[in-house]
């Protein structure tokens, strides 16, 4: 057998075994798809039922968020909810990179390390067994030091005061912005303002720690200087016009359905 022949076998061996493997991976893909949206969606409403404040007892998770928990679509413009899409199907982060679904920043609107941000926005209204409004429960996202941050943040009806927090996905260091995990950081966060007297957005992250009764102020991470200043941004942004601040303002002046 001549080289040529040796190696055009050898060739041949390696593309069908390549072939093979890559159908085995795709018919995989696919197979598992329905189990990853399903393990995905588990653990939104996990987080979600963490901030709510709802007790989950024996009941199975997603019965309870069935009941306590209503997605809305929010108008990020005008602060107004929207039935212009499905809020159980929506996507806003997919929402943020389609230019039909999204608004362009400016290099000054930009500051918390994304370019553009979704038009329509969505949020979790926590209802009682009596269908009255208990709190509402806002997505905000933002660059930390290694990559970007995504958290839910518990808000009372009043739109002003925090209920809970907590960070959901992010690449933060162990043991340093990692610490946005820490139950005791968290604890933190509950009976801060959001907003000051005028309205303006007012949660501080403190660098070397708040002062007693500061009602805006939070702790900031020991060693982490740059993922506090992360976190500073994404309230800012998310606080302000850009983000859920007119929505928020309108939910605590009674302006808005809830129902």
């Amino acid at each position: 057998m001549s080289s040529k022949e040796s190696l055009g076998k050898t060739l041949s061996v390696v593309v069908g075994v390549c072939l093979a493997c890559s159908i085995v991976v795709s018919v995989a893909a696919v197979g598992l798809r329905p189990t990853q949206q399903a393990n995905a969606l588990l653990d939104k409403q996990k987080n979600i039922l963490a901030v709510s404040g709802i007790e989950i007892g024996n009941q199975k998770m997603a019965d309870v968020f069935a009941k306590n928990i209503e997605a809305r679509v929010i108008d990020l413009a005008t602060g107004e909810y929207s039935d212009a899409v499905d809020a159980n199907n929506y996507d806003p982060l997919a929402a943020a990179k389609d230019p039909a679904q999204s608004v362009k920043l400016t290099p000054e609107q930009a500051f918390a390390g994304f370019s553009s941000r979704e038009s329509l926005g969505l949020v979790y209204l926590v209802k009682n067994d009596q269908g009255d409004l208990e709190r509402v429960i806002v997505p905000v996202r933002g660059a930390g030091l290694w990559a970007m941050m995504y958290a839910f943040v518990a808000v009372q009806p009043d739109g002003n005061t925090v209920d809970g927090i907590t960070y959901y996905q992010h690449g933060e260091t162990p043991g340093l912005g990692g610490e946005v995990d820490n139950p005791m950081w968290k604890a933190l966060w509950p009976g801060k303002k959001l907003f000051d007297e005028q309205g303006q957005p007012a949660i501080k992250i403190v660098k070397g720690g708040a002062t007693q009764g500061d009602t805006h102020g939070v702790d900031g991470l020991s060693g982490a200087t740059l993922t506090g200043a992360g976190i500073q941004k994404t309230f800012d942004f998310w606080l302000s016009e850009d983000g859920y601040g007119t929505y928020l303002k309108k939910l605590g002046k009674g302006e808005l359905n809830n129902g």
